[in-house]
């Protein structure tokens, strides 16, 4: 089997999987329409940029509409970034300024009117068998290239940010979507580096590795796109709980120390922090598995802004991690109940507040240093 023949058996099974699960993304009933939307956007514009060797086999001359879904590429970053976005913050809408991420799109076509889009054939063919010392293609390689670590360097700080912000405000299970969409934005990120190393091929003395290397990135996006169908599948719910109003509590605590130092006295704090754990103890919200900083706040008469900062900065502890020690706290009353021997591990997890055996069983060995078996066992 030669080179083209694999080439074109990948693609075609590339493009299946890709358009399905754009089709089941839009079709699906969810409330979150944007999100999947934009992944689906994100799918097809990806999906056309790989047919490349399937469109090569029906035209062999360089065309506009070749050239225009070639620069469909430089779509794929921002739509990803979108996505991401979208997930994290369930206040995202698109906006007239998002428009802005169309820019990279619409500049490497404007430098290739001249040039490509308004000669003829003849002009075209000539332009692409000198592709290596045409500045145009050049320029839109170097912006190809610098897009790419602009941007995946952006979800990375959104991810980090979007992961605080939780962790300060929300006690749910939303946590093991973020390291999910991490690892797929790692994922993504080792698959556009091998790009840019194809890219580099490409213009080099060594053009026919480039080849090779394309092949390689056609099966690891295939790989990609089953991976984010079996999860898709699999856990439908992501992170999307957090309201991109919040602030980080570092930002809230420079600022009120630029603005108005000490606002909270030492009695104050001592008062707020004796009221909450009071709270904690009495009415045990955190067996809501849902729980959030906002509704402690309106049950002890803390403004949010405040709680934040006592709980994150002068507690220093996340709001994640302090609900979950008295999760924790609890099933450990649980687990030492010798009328309680009967009730299992997964039935206390989800009494206590807990939405997954896998977050239980971090929170306990964070908490105790052993699982909630092994402390059971040797009670």
């Amino acid at each position: 089997m030669n080179k083209m023949n694999v080439l074109s058996i990948v693609t075609v099974i590339s493009l299946f999987i890709s358009f399905f699960l754009a089709f089941f993304l839009v079709t699906v009933k969810t409330e979150h329409k944007t999100s999947n939307r934009l992944f689906a956007f994100f799918l097809i514009i990806t999906a056309i940029d790989i047919s490349d060797p399937l469109i090569s086999l029906v035209a062999d001359v360089p065309s506009n509409p070749g050239m225009l879904r070639n620069s469909l590429a430089f779509l794929q970053i921002p739509a990803f970034y979108l996505y991401v976005l979208s997930v994290c913050y369930s206040d995202f809408k698109l906006k007239p300024k998002h428009l802005l991420h169309l820019l990279p799109f619409l500049a490497v076509n404007l430098v290739l009117l001249p040039h490509f889009y308004m000669v003829d054939l003849a002009s075209k063919i000539n332009f692409i068998e000198h592709r290596q010392s045409r500045i145009e293609l050049q320029f839109n390689h170097i912006l190809f290239h610098i897009q790419i670590v602009t941007y995946f360097i952006a979800v990375f700080i959104l991810l980090r940010k979007a992961k605080k912000l939780y962790l300060e405000n929300y006690a749910g299970i939303s946590i093991n979507s973020y390291h999910w969409l991490f690892q797929f934005t790692s994922v993504l990120t080792i698959l556009y580096l091998i790009v840019i190393l194809k890219n580099i091929f490409k213009f080099s003395e060594y053009p026919y590795i480039s080849e090779w290397i394309k092949i390689g990135i056609l099966v690891f996006e295939l790989f990609i796109i089953c991976w984010y169908l079996y999860k898709a599948l699999n856990n439908p719910g992501l992170f999307r709980n957090i309201d991109s109003r919040l602030q980080l509590v570092s930002d809230i605590v420079l600022e009120e120390k630029k603005n108005e130092p000490q606002t909270v006295s030492d009695h104050e704090f001592s008062e707020d922090l004796t009221k909450l754990k009071k709270y904690m103890m009495e009415e045990k919200p955190f067996l809501n598995p849902s729980l959030t900083i906002q509704d402690i706040s309106d049950a002890i008469g803390i403004p949010t802004r405040e709680l934040s900062v006592l709980i994150n900065h002068r507690v220093g502890q996340h709001f994640y991690d302090f609900v979950n020690t008295y999760r924790v706290e609890e099933a450990m009353d649980i687990l030492k109940d010798g009328t309680k021997t009967k009730v299992t591990i997964l039935e206390i997890l989800y009494e206590v507040g807990f939405n997954s055996k896998s977050s239980f069983n971090t929170a306990f060995k964070k908490h105790t240093g052993n699982t909630p078996t092994f402390y059971r066992k040797n009670l």
